[in-house]
């Protein structure tokens, strides 16, 4: 393989991996655990 496939290839996984984990920790079960800043200082 071309060292510029191998690299084109490992970048995109690393940014879908990256991308999979935020969704996770946005809807998955960690989002318990989050807290909205928003309703933490009402006025």
């Amino acid at each position: 393989m071309e060292p510029a496939t191998v690299l084109s290839i490992s970048i995109c996984a690393f940014v879908v991996a990256i991308t999979g984990l935020s969704i996770y920790t946005s809807f998955g079960p960690p989002a318990k655990e989050l807290s909205d800043p928003f309703e933490d200082h009402e006025d």
